[in-house]
């Protein structure tokens, strides 16, 4: 059964003046193309579901992105020009951004094809085991003034620890880094992952 969700309407109406024909054209398109698509919210933005997850877009303060769950699955076995020719929807800040309406339907529809056949992208290979990251020296002395959350982060995944170690050393400044250092450790502490908002 189709749904609209009120959220797409209030998420839509707080963007930019640009934003808004934009997110109303895709979401006009995806609803021609597939009546049955389900609105949904993920990762606190506006999804597209039909027989899995199929779209989303987001609007930011200059610009909007517009994505396909099986993106990578649309582009592969096709020519190398055709591959290109298959916008990745990145930066879109007005109309004109978008492709023809033909093209962008042909592309929704494309999705859909996917999704209903129950076609998946292939398995990313397992990382390979004994993998470190190296702790910067201040998030290390930081750990070890609290027990829970050196015991917490010696258990994280090598991607947990990855995250953190990227966010504290992508710090501009000392106080930058002083204080992603402190929301770490108490997130840690609480046994949670660097972007654990988004999960």
């Amino acid at each position: 059964m189709p749904t609209r969700d009120p959220r797409f309407d209030a998420y839509i109406e707080d963007a930019a003046p640009f934003a808004r024909p934009i997110l109303t054209r895709l979401r006009e398109t995806v609803h021609a193309v597939c009546p049955d698509v389900e609105e949904t919210f993920k990762w606190r933005h506006p999804t597209f579901a039909y027989k899995g997850l199929l779209c989303s877009f987001a609007a930011f303060k200059q610009h909007c992105t517009f994505g396909f769950w099986r993106h990578q699955l649309l582009v592969e076995g096709l020519p190398k020009a055709a591959r290109a020719a298959i916008p990745h929807f990145d930066r879109l800040t007005s109309l004109d951004d978008l492709p023809p309406q033909k093209a962008l339907e042909r592309l929704v529809k494309d999705a859909v094809s996917l999704n209903e056949r129950g076609i998946k992208p292939p398995s990313r290979p397992a990382p390979p085991k004994g993998r470190t990251v190296r702790t910067p020296p201040a998030l290390a002395a930081a750990l070890r003034k609290d027990a829970k959350a050196e015991a917490a982060y010696a258990k994280f995944s090598y991607s947990h620890k990855k995250e953190y170690v990227e966010w504290i050393t992508e710090a501009k400044t000392d106080a930058t880094r002083d204080r992603r250092i402190a929301t770490a450790i108490q997130w840690i502490a609480g046994g949670k992952p660097r972007n654990w908002k988004y999960m």
